[in-house]
């Protein structure tokens, strides 16, 4: 089964000090910057447009074609920011790779922000992450001492600063527009678009915001070119990444495999489901992505065949869920969350968040009436889509999801407590988790 991986970000993870950059370098490190340089920006863009590099943080939008969107002729500085605010429940791919190889993503920022003209660039760092942030900084002063970053990169007449900028801690500046707002010294929150960052970004200056997976990407396909790349993944959905499996599985981690891998294979390759149980259900791209069933094990994690489910691949974080697990209880976990990290820009999310969880608490203890279902379901309807950005959307796809997959289950909470029909402690992880737990 091992065969169907495609280690490449991953390749010198097992390898001592991988980190250090001399240890990157012999593993054919910035040998795609020494080769981008030699090119022009415009035949970079190309480049990565052919290869058909989707953006990894969760929409998927074509990274070429929104480097191209930057208007050249702009008389404005153009910046890259790299979107490290990784935050996402179930999420833990970003973080992994900046600590086994940060460079990989470092020679990623520099090829990129030569292949669309910028001289400044901002890598935005989840502030919990303290560990990740210092390995990153010294990462960048190892790029700058070697003459691969700052003046005159490698003689080419190229300059770029590097900035590791770490953040304060929201998960609302994973929103690309809040991230820039933050980065630019205000509260992180959703901007209207248009304009959109292309054009009016960082400072009104024309902006490109990459997530660090799809930055992190590009040395590879320079120096491996846009045919290796596209000749793995599926039709419209090119190339490896990285999959994290996580929950009531045998061997939680991250599996780098091509684009459209099945959920079938991922576990068989981590040892299947925790022995005596089986799945229940899952997130393809975390939580905010609406939840799937043992029904969709065999669909292809892409962009298409998550969107022909009703779901969507996101950031590709897999929550795998036994049935020892109460549907209702993670639902609202989720949701506290999501109003827990809600901006209050919004109405429709700053209030509607705040009811569903009231109304999912009452569920799980048993006390929810008659029609309450209706009633949440039409909260959510009210919630989706009225919002500036896509977090009140996320708060209602596991929701009504949940709903529509396991309705009898909240039924349930119309009389009896989500706690005596699955007692918590059986779906923990550890044995200290149980610790306070319903019995």
């Amino acid at each position: 089964m091992t065969d169907v991986l495609t280690p490449v970000l991953s390749r010198n993870w097992d390898q001592e000090r991988a980190w250090k950059l001399a240890n990157y370098e012999r593993t054919g490190g910035y040998q795609g910057l020494k080769k981008a340089l030699k090119s022009t920006p415009a035949d970079l863009i190309t480049l990565v447009k052919d290869s058909g590099l989707r953006g990894r943080g969760g929409a998927g939008f074509p990274a070429g074609m929104k480097w191209s969107f930057v208007p050249q002729d702009n008389p404005n500085p153009k910046y890259l920011v790299v979107n490290a605010d990784e935050s996402e429940p179930g999420t833990c791919k970003d973080m992994p790779l900046l600590m086994a190889s940060p460079h990989t993503l470092v020679e990623g920022v520099i090829i990129s922000s030569y292949a669309i003209g910028c001289k400044y660039a901002f890598i935005y760092v989840r502030g919990e992450v303290a560990h990740v942030i210092r390995r990153l900084q010294q990462a960048v002063r190892e790029a700058y001492s070697a003459g691969y970053a700052g003046k005159n990169i490698l003689g080419s007449g190229y300059d770029l600063e590097i900035v590791v900028h770490a953040g304060a801690g929201a998960y609302i500046c994973g929103e690309e527009t809040a991230l820039l707002d933050s980065l630019e010294g205000r509260r992180g929150q959703p901007r209207l678009r248009p304009p959109f960052p292309a054009v009016a970004g960082l400072y009104a200056s024309p902006t490109v915001v990459n997530n660090v997976e799809t930055i992190a990407s590009v040395p590879s396909i320079v120096r491996d070119g846009a045919a290796w790349f596209s000749s793995m993944g599926t039709e419209k959905s090119k190339g490896y990444t990285l999959y994290s499996l996580s929950g009531h599985v045998a061997r939680p981690g991250q599996f780098e495999a091509p684009m459209g891998i099945t959920l079938r294979t991922l576990l068989e390759l981590s040892g299947g489901m925790r022995e005596g149980h089986e799945l229940k259900f899952w997130t393809p791209g975390g939580s905010s992505t609406p939840i799937l069933t043992a029904d969709d094990m065999d669909l292809p994690l892409d962009y298409e065949g998550m969107a022909g489910a009703g779901s969507m691949l996101g950031t590709k974080a897999l929550q795998i869920f036994d049935d020892t697990t109460s549907v209702v209880r993670t639902t609202l976990r989720w949701v506290e969350f999501y109003k827990h990290e809600s901006c209050g820009k919004c109405t429709p999310c700053r209030e509607g968040t705040w009811w569903l969880v009231q109304m999912l608490r009452d569920f799980e203890a048993g006390k929810a009436s008659e029609g309450d279902i209706e009633k949440m379901l039409d909260i959510c309807d009210n919630i989706g889509g009225r919002s500036f950005c896509a977090l009140a959307d996320g708060a209602v796809a596991c929701v009504t999801s949940a709903v529509k997959h396991f309705r009898s289950e909240f039924e349930q909470g119309y009389h009896t407590p989500a706690w005596e029909l699955f007692p918590y402690g059986r779906s923990a992880l550890f044995a200290d988790q149980t610790q306070g737990a319903h019995a």
